[in-house]
Formats: C-alpha cells, structure tokens, sequence
C-alpha cells in the first residue's frame, strides 16, 4: 500500500512540473530588451520596430499556460480520483477480509473449547440404534473436577445408595450430570460396570443417555446427559406439592416410560428386564419429556430364578413372585410400572407408615378403592383432582389395578399398557388425543 501511495503522488508531481516552470522555458523576443536600453545604441533607442510585437507573444504565451494547467488539472483530477478508488477497494477488500479471519478465529476458538469434550461430543457419533454393541467416551478425572468445581456440594443434584450426582459445567453451552459412585466393594463395581454394559448398547429417546465414564483409584464415575427438571419423584412428593404436574403431563410421563419399557422388553435381543424401576429412576427433561435412568441391577434375558439372581430392588415396587418365589420375568417391570402408575393417581408415596411399627404398601391401601367409581375420585392426588374426565380416570385406574395384580400372568404385557395410554395423552404431548370441550372436567 505504501508503494502505491508513493507511486500516485510521484506522477502527481511529474504532472505538476510544467505548471511551476512554463514561465521560465517562453522565450524572450530576440529583437529587442525594453528594460535595458543603452544610449549607446541609438537604434533601439529611436527604433520602435519591434514594440508592436511584445503583446502577440504574451498572449501565445498565457494560452500555452493555460493549457497546460488544464491539462495538469486533469491529469491531477484524474489520479486522485483514481487513488481514492483505489483506497476505497484497498478498504473494502481489506474489511471484508479482516471478517473472514475474525469468522476463522472463532471458528479455532470453539474448536479449541470444545478439544476438552471431545470424548463426551464424540459419544453422541458413535451411538449404533438397537442393542448393538456401542461405545462410551472414557473421560480424564481432571475434567470432571473442573466442570463440577472440584464436586462442589452447590452442585448436587441428588443423592442415592451408591453417591452423589453432581452437575457439571463443561463450557456455555453443555451440561451434564455426573453421579459419582464412592461405595466401594463388589456390588459397586458390578452395578458401575452393569450400568456401562448395558447404556452401551441401548438408544431410544425415553432411555436416558450415558456420555461417558471416569475411573480414578477408588472412585466410579458416570456422566449422563442433563435432565433439567429432576426425577419424578422430586415432583411428586418433594416441597413443589405436585403442582407443576397437571392430569395430561402425568399421562405424558407415563406413556413416555411405557415406550421406554416396551422398547427394553420387545426390541432389544435378547430383552432386558430393568429390576428397579420407580419414580426416582424416572427423570424429566426441560420438557418433562421422561426417560428410565439407573441400570445398575439391570439384567438381559427372560425367566429367572432365585438360585442365580440376587434379590435386588426397592421396597415397594418389588413384585411378589420375585419378592417369595425368586422369579423374575419382565411383569416384574410392569408390577413396578403399576405402582408409579398409582403415586401419579393418588400422589402419595409406594409405602408409607402407619405407625411406629407399621408400614402400609400403597397398592394394598388403593386397590380396593380403585375399582369402586364412588370412592375412585375422592382419593386421587389433590392437586389433579377434578381436573380430568372421569371415563379416562376409571381407565387409567383399571390399567393400574391389572398391573400390580399379584399373579404375573393376569398382568400386561407392557405393549398392551402402551397403546391403552396413546388416546389419553394430547397429541402435542405424543398421545392421539384431541383436547375439545368434550374432554373436560365432568366431575364434580
């Protein structure tokens, strides 16, 4: 740019010479020189020959002048328009170069952003659909310290049997929960490696998603993707008083865990019974869309019996003939589907206490008032109560009753649950209902 400068102001000044020498290259007239005369020439003193003739060379002279500051003028004009032509495309090109590269260090500063999450980032890439053989992401423990703040408890999200869950900050735009097992012993490190082993394999949007996982001495590490809005037993029995949870959303959740389970028991080979599901296991995201979370006691196969599997699961949602008899089938899941299917209904917890030496099973209390229509919509949940139209609460009741029945060949198979809960839920929540005046509260 500089030589171009010095180049356009060179020509200027060449261009520019006549002007500041015309007057000096005219010639004088040889004939005569008025300014000096002499006495001793008495020609030029008498002679007045050649004073007529000073004025015609003045004027060719003044003419030649002009033209030649015109000419300079133009050519000057010329060249300063054609240097801020030159300027304004220099800039332009120069601008929109400087947003390219600015675009381009962006572009290299996200890149390097995300180097750290790569193998979270590259988890989502290597999903393989159904129960094939996937990969999770081994993640370095110096980034889980530094995305959860060294394990801040200001970043708890829950607390379970094996540790705690915390939430993780990987940049602006990615968070996670990382459930960091600290119980140690065999029945750790097998539900740990369960859980790896089995969310390796599976993919469906109503099963949680594993991201990766982190060995470091003692400690077990999962990292699961966020589930903004907690577990669904957070909203039904925590201090929100199951508020936000409205008739038509409890059915959404309900359907969603339907699919998840239909989608572990029909589509995975061989089929895979989950043993420990409940409303803690049962997570929502910002949009209370629901997915089955925990695999630690997850098993793959059908029948079984209690010579080779361990009685495991949580009070309340164990069915009986896996409780007294050791069996487990896949209605075992749908026993404990039954009973999340009543702490929606009734709002209250699977086993509650009557007194300092009795506890009471919730399917032993409502089971008998379900399938009594008067008493039915006197004992549901508070907060949904009279919020729905009853010929869908006696048929949600009904699906209920058959799924906590204690013989497990009188109960459904989950598909049967799953299209029984597809006219229940509005369409804009994933269900084939349409929402008109008609499905309105008509209870009283």
């Amino acid at each position: 740019m500089k030589k171009l400068l010095f180049l356009m102001v060179t020509l200027i000044w060449v261009f520019s010479c006549p002007l500041n020498s015309a007057p000096v290259d005219v010639p004088d007239p040889p004939v005569a020189d008025p300014v000096l005369p002499t006495d001793k020439d008495p020609f030029f003193r008498n002679s007045t020959d050649f004073m007529p003739h000073s004025p015609e060379v003045k004027l060719v002279h003044h003419q030649d002048l002009n033209k030649k500051i015109l000419i300079a003028l133009v050519v000057a004009s010329s060249l300063l328009g054609g240097i801020l032509l030159l300027l304004f495309c220099f800039s332009f090109y120069r601008l929109n170069k400087l947003k390219r590269f600015n675009a381009k260090t962006d572009q290299i500063s996200d890149a390097a952003k995300r180097i750290s999450l790569g193998p979270i980032l590259d988890k989502f890439t290597s999903f393989r659909v159904g129960c094939k053989k996937g990969s999770i992401a081994a993640i370095e423990y110096r980034l889980l310290v530094a995305a959860t703040n060294n394990f801040e408890d200001g970043n708890i999200l829950g607390e379970g049997g094996l540790g705690r869950v915390y939430k993780a900050h990987f940049n602006d735009q990615f968070h996670a929960a990382v459930k960091k097992i600290c119980a140690g012993g065999l029945e750790a490190e097998r539900q740990f490696e369960n859980e790896v082993e089995f969310l390796s394999k599976i993919q469906h949007q109503n099963v949680v998603s594993l991201l990766g996982y982190c060995v470091h001495d003692e400690a077990r590490f999962l990292v699961y993707e966020m589930m903004e809005n907690g577990s669904l037993e957070f909203h039904l029995h925590g201090p929100s008083h199951r508020s936000v949870l409205t008739w038509h959303l409890r059915m959404k959740i309900a359907l969603d865990v339907a699919r998840g389970l239909e989608y572990l028991h029909e589509h995975c080979n061989p089929p895979v019974i989950h043993r420990d599901l409940k409303s803690s296991n049962i997570l929502l995201d910002s949009n209370f869309n629901a997915k089955i979370s925990d695999f630690g006691l997850a098993i793959a196969g059908g029948n079984s019996n209690k010579t080779n599997v361990k009685l495991s699961g949580t009070l309340g949602y164990v069915a009986p003939e896996y409780l007294l008899d050791g069996k487990l089938t896949d209605k075992s899941d749908v026993y404990a589907f039954g009973v999340v299917l009543l702490e929606l209904l009734l709002g209250r917890k699977p086993v509650e206490r009557v007194n300092e030496a009795q506890c009471q099973s919730i399917v032993t209390w409502a089971t008998p008032q379900l399938t009594d229509r008067s008493k039915l919509p006197k004992i549901i949940d508070p907060a949904i109560r009279n919020t729905m139209d009853l010929k869908h609460l006696y048929q949600v009741a009904a699906i209920a009753v058959l799924c906590v029945q204690p013989e497990p060949s009188y109960r459904p198979l989950i598909t049967d649950v799953l299209h029984s809960f597809i006219p229940l839920v509005p369409v804009d929540l994933g269900g084939s209902l349409r929402v008109t005046d008609s499905s309105l509260p008509t209870c009283s």
